[in-house]
C-alpha cells in the first residue's frame, strides 16, 4: 500500500513537472514551447485545446494546441450571434420556418419554438446564447437577409477577415459535422470580436430571461444561462467571469468559451475538447488566474511609437507586459499598408517574438504619397505650373505691346486728324480773309470812281 502510495506521488509530480511549461504564444505555439526568460512558467490543463487571449491588445496569454482544429459544437453560437448583430437590428421580427426546427433531433437542445412562430432578433439571441436552442439559432441564420445560406456564408467571410485559418462553419448551431470545425485561437479570436459589441456582453452577462408571448405560444418562457461560472452558489463561481456559452456533442466532446474582466483587463478563454464540465471549468479557472497574476496592460501613445511615418494610432492603445517585463524591453515592428487607398497598418509588439500587442494605425498624408509617387506627381504638376505661369507672362507681354502699338496707332490717328482739320480751318480762314479784302477793295473802288 505504501509503495502504491510513492509510485502514485511519483507519478503526479512527473505530471505537474512536465506541465510546468510556457504557454505563451507565438505563431505557431503548443505547450512545448521553451520557457521565456523573466516569464512565469505556465500551468497544465486538461483539455486538448485551450487559450487565453486579451481582448484589447490581441495578445496570446496562454496557449495549448491553439491551431489544431476540433469540433465547437454550440460554442459555434458565438460567431452566429456576431453576424447575425452586425446584419440586423434587434427589433427585427424572426419568423420560424419548418426547415428551423425539422433537423432537431431527441436530446438536442431547443427553446420550443414552431412554425409560423414570430419573436424579436434579441429574444431568439437570447434563446440561442442562453439555453443554446438549436432552432433558436437557426431561426436567427434564416431571418437575416440572404436567407441561411447566404447567412453561412457571412459567417466564413467574417472568420476569415478575423485573421482565422483553421476555421470552416456549416451551419449556426454547431451540431456535429464532419466538415464543421475550428480552432482555439480561431474562437478567441471571434470572441474578442463579439464581446465588443454592448448587446452581446448584455445577453451573456444573463442568468434569467423571459420570452413573452408570441403570435402562436399564449404563455412566456423563462430559459436560464447555461454558463456555471456565473452562478455566485455554485462551485464553478468565477467572481471575474462576465460571461460565456458551453457547447458539447459526442464528437467535440466540451468546448467552453469564457470572458472575464478584472480592473481594466479584458480576457476571453476557449478550452476545446475536455473530457467533462469539470475539466472545462477547471482549466479555464487556471488559465484566467495564470493570466491575470503574470501579466498587466500597459498603456501606448503615438510619441512611444516615435515614427514618422504615423499620422495616429488607435485610441486606447495597449499591450500586455508579462512580469518584471517593461515597455522598453519589447520590439516594435511597424507594418506599413502597401495597396493604394489604403493609409491602415498595425504596430506590433513582441517580446523575445511573442506578440504582446497589435495596435491599428494610420499613416500620414505625406508618407502615403511618397510610398505611392504621388510626391513625384505633385512635383511635376508644379513645374508644369511654372511653365504655364512663365508662358502666360510671355503672353502678356506680348499682348500688353500690341496693346500699346494699338493705343499709339490711334492716338497718332487721332492727332494726324487733329492736324488735318487744323489745317483746313487755317485754310478756310485765309479764304474768308481774302474775300474781305477784294471787297473791301471793290467798295473803294466804287467810291473812287464817283
Amino acid at each position: 500500500m505504501r509503495l502504491k502510495k510513492v509510485f502514485l506521488s511519483f507519478g503526479m509530480a512527473f505530471i505537474i513537472l512536465a506541465g510546468s511549461i510556457t504557454g505563451y504564444a507565438t505563431e505557431n505555439m503548443s505547450n512545448t514551447e521553451p520557457e521565456i526568460e523573466n516569464w512565469a512558467g505556465a500551468p497544465a490543463i486538461t483539455s486538448e485545446a485551450g487559450i487565453v487571449m486579451d481582448i484589447d491588445s490581441g495578445a496570446i496569454l496562454y496557449a495549448k494546441n491553439i491551431d489544431t482544429q476540433h469540433y465547437p459544437a454550440s460554442i459555434t453560437k458565438v460567431l452566429t450571434a456576431l453576424v447575425a448583430l452586425e446584419n440586423s437590428e434587434l427589433t427585427d421580427i424572426v419568423t420560424v420556418k419548418q426547415e428551423d426546427v425539422e433537423f432537431l433531433e431527441p436530446g438536442d437542445s431547443y427553446i420550443g419554438l414552431k412554425p409560423g412562430e414570430e419573436i424579436t432578433m434579441e429574444d431568439a439571441l437570447y434563446g440561442t446564447l442562453l439555453a443554446s436552442g438549436n432552432e433558436a439559432a437557426h431561426a436567427v441564420a434564416s431571418s437575416v437577409e440572404g436567407g441561411y445560406d447566404n447567412f453561412l456564408k457571412l459567417m466564413n467571410e467574417k472568420a476569415k477577415e478575423l485573421g482565422c485559418m483553421n476555421s470552416n462553419f456549416t451551419n449556426s448551431h454547431g451540431l456535429h459535422d464532419d466538415n464543421h470545425y475550428t480552432s482555439a485561437r480561431d474562437m478567441a479570436l471571434i470572441g474578442s470580436a463579439v464581446f465588443k459589441k454592448e448587446a452581446f456582453r448584455k445577453i451573456t452577462a444573463t442568468l434569467q430571461y423571459t420570452i413573452p408571448t408570441t403570435n402562436i405560444t399564449d404563455v412566456t418562457r423563462t430559459i436560464g444561462q447555461n454558463h456555471k461560472m456565473l452562478y455566485n452558489w455554485r462551485s464553478q463561481y468565477y467572481e471575474y467571469c462576465v460571461g460565456g456559452k458551453t457547447g458539447f456533442t459526442d464528437q467535440s466532446l466540451n468546448t467552453l468559451v469564457t470572458f472575464a474582466t478584472k480592473d481594466d483587463v479584458n480576457l476571453v478563454a476557449v478550452v476545446l475538447k475536455a473530457n467533462g464540465n469539470t475539466y472545462t471549468y477547471a482549466d479555464t479557472r487556471t488559465m484566467f488566474d495564470y493570466a491575470f497574476e503574470n501579466f498587466s496592460k500597459f498603456s501606448v501613445t503615438k510619441e512611444m511609437v516615435n515614427d514618422s511615418r504615423l499620422k495616429s494610432i488607435d485610441k486606447n492603445a495597449t499591450v500586455m507586459l508579462p512580469k518584471d517585463v517593461s515597455f522598453e524591453d519589447l520590439s516594435c515592428e511597424i507594418q506599413i499598408p502597401t495597396e493604394k487607398g489604403d493609409k491602415t497598418g498595425s504596430v506590433i509588439y513582441r517580446y523575445n517574438n511573442i506578440i504582446l500587442g497589435k495596435i491599428g494605425m494610420t499613416i500620414s498624408d505625406a508618407h502615403y504619397n511618397e510610398l505611392h509617387g504621388i510626391k513625384e506627381q505633385k512635383e511635376i504638376k508644379e513645374k508644369d505650373k511654372e511653365k504655364i505661369s512663365a508662358g502666360s507672362i510671355i503672353v502678356r507681354v506680348i499682348l500688353f505691346l500690341l496693346f500699346s502699338l494699338i493705343v499709339l496707332f490711334l492716338l497718332l490717328l487721332c492727332y494726324g486728324m487733329y492736324r488735318r482739320k487744323q489745317r483746313r480751318k487755317r485754310r478756310a480762314e485765309m479764304r474768308r480773309r481774302r474775300r474781305e479784302m477784294e471787297y473791301q477793295q471793290y467798295l473803294q473802288q466804287m467810291e473812287d470812281d464817283k
